[in-house]
């Protein structure tokens, strides 16, 4: 097992996609990298855990992109990782479906956009017009950012209505018909969509992707973690867990090494900080930047946080569904969810189920996930609780959650009745989860809230106030796999030259045309 040296070209602080994805990158240029990690577990959301035999995602719970040739697949071919994933395509005709109470109809969302467009065509026929011309919009955005597409430019479009315009105003714009609505809108739990801030451009990469193709990871996500941590050793990078950093020294303008828990500190020529902006210019230390640039970046908003019930079954008890489920209350409630009232909660969910490889017709796990403000345990704020540091919150938190899962439980009871007499274990995830294992300000699921009332605020380049020190990760532009992949290259193109690092990486994949369709 290697041993961490005293100096490398290249320090990231972090093992998230974005800081894996940017260390492979360095170290195929030949500098010298080290990833520093605090958990047990290298890959942020990626990361996987086990309760009765049986694993669990943390927060990736199905990728898009995937099909050969699309920009995800494109992506990881070009890491190394596609041929080693284990994955479960999603039902075609409905990967995700939309549901209400008082409505027995599951409206679907479809791979590829003419099956798209014929799915929900078959529940709303006089919207045809509105739906194709949906489709169209998704599709003509997604155009207009070039990283997205493998192209050479800007990791964002120049169109401001790309950003000036909400997601819900568009939708709303082209049809009058509330269900569809919701419908077309119903899967924003993916991006924490809030009505008047959410630009349509977020909704629009968050979507695209997944009518492209949608998959599981057989056997949970750490599996990319892991063939991208063995694609770093093998390019002569070097990767460490339990290795926190506390401490970030700066001098004269200038990252001169960063000290972990252990005491160790660690030089380097240029640092890549895959943790949080917020943390980072805390650790660094807030006098070293700007009042201004300091005040606006500690001033975002975070988007909202989540709770979560992990459900082992009873073996051959409750059939595997080979799709997610995204449910409300009714349809006002879409992009409401988290306004919710103690006595309304949970006002929204999403319903998914973990797949095995060799997958038979019984499912062994479901989660369920809806949002929870961090307000409700900011009174455990002063603990800390992960594998690697472990702290008893108390009995008070313990019946908090007993009693959240237990009004989830009866919620998702409605939709699935049977759920009770399948249920082996039940176990739960807070903002304060999320907080201590993903490192997120206040638990947030998504990093910094995009606002079209000020769109370039939530904007964060990845060249710093401070010469040699970079960030990247979900705060910079875009969140999900995709987004934080992506993350990586703008990161290592602010070092590289942007040309120079997308010619490489188009030149090293197999470039098919992508197929939408």
């Amino acid at each position: 097992m290697a041993k961490i040296k005293s100096h490398y070209d290249i320090v990231i602080i972090g093992s998230g996609m974005g800081g894996l994805v940017a260390a492979i990158i360095m170290a195929r240029e030949g500098k010298s990298v080290c990833v520093l990690e605090k958990n047990n577990q290298y890959g942020g959301n990626l990361q996987t855990f086990v309760r009765d035999r049986t694993i669990f995602d943390t927060g990736v719970h199905y990728i898009g992109g995937l099909s050969k040739g699309q920009n995800l697949y494109r992506y990881f071919d070009y890491l190394g990782i596609i041929d080693g994933l284990e994955l479960q395509k999603l039902d075609e005709d409905n990967y995700d479906v939309i549901t209400f109470d008082d409505d027995e109809i599951e409206y679907p969302h479809a791979q590829g956009y003419d099956n798209f467009k014929k799915q929900l065509v078959s529940h709303f026929p006089e919207e045809e017009n509105a739906i194709e011309n949906y489709c169209n919009k998704l599709q003509e955005i997604c155009q207009k950012f070039p990283l997205y597409n493998l192209e050479a430019g800007k990791p964002y479009g120049n169109d401001p209505e790309l950003f000036e315009q909400s997601a819900k105003d568009y939708i709303d714009s082209i049809t009058q018909n509330k269900k569809l609505r919701a419908v077309l809108a119903g899967s924003n739990l993916l991006y924490a969509g809030i009505a008047d801030k959410t630009p349509i451009y977020v909704h629009a990469l968050s979507i695209n992707s997944y009518i492209q193709s949608s998959y599981r990871c057989a056997d949970g996500g750490s599996q990319i973690t892991k063939l991208l941590v063995k694609r770093l050793k093998e390019s002569g990078g070097e990767a460490f867990n339990h290795q926190e950093v506390i401490d970030i020294k700066c001098s004269n303008k200038k990252i001169t090494s960063v000290v972990t828990a252990e005491g160790l500190e660690i030089t380097g020529d240029k640092y890549i900080s895959n943790i949080e902006p917020k943390l980072t210019l805390k650790m660094v230390g807030e006098k070293h930047f700007r009042k201004s640039y300091n005040s606006r970046i500690q001033n975002l908003e975070s988007t909202v946080s989540a709770f979560s019930i992990h459900i082992v079954l009873k073996p051959n008890s409750f059939k595997y569904i080979n799709k997610n489920y995204y449910h409300f209350n009714d349809t006002d409630k879409v992009w409401k969810g988290h306004e919710y009232s103690q006595k309304t909660w949970p006002e929204t969910y999403m319903v998914s189920m973990g797949v095995r490889k060799n997958q038979d017709e019984w499912g062994d796990q479901l989660t369920a996930i809806t949002y929870m403000r961090y307000d409700e345990v900011a009174q455990w704020e002063d603990t800390f609780n992960t594998v690697a540091h472990k702290n008893d919150r108390g009995e008070s938190y313990e019946e908090f959650k007993k009693i959240k899962a237990e009004a989830f439980l009866t919620a998702i009871e409605k939709k699935f009745p049977n759920i009770r007499e399948c249920i082996q274990s039940i176990h739960t995830s807070t903002p304060l989860s999320y907080r201590d294992y993903i490192g997120s300000t206040r638990g947030s699921m998504y990093g910094y809230v995009k606002d079209i009332k000020d769109p370039l605020l939530s904007f964060i380049s990845p060249r710093t106030k401070i010469e040699n020190l970079f960030f990247t990760g979900q705060s910079l532009n875009m969140h999900g796999i995709l987004g934080v992949t992506i993350s990586g290259v703008v990161t290592c193109s602010e070092i590289l030259g942007g040309k120079y690092l997308i010619d490489k990486i188009i030149q090293g994949t197999k470039n098919e045309n992508v197929n939408a369709n």
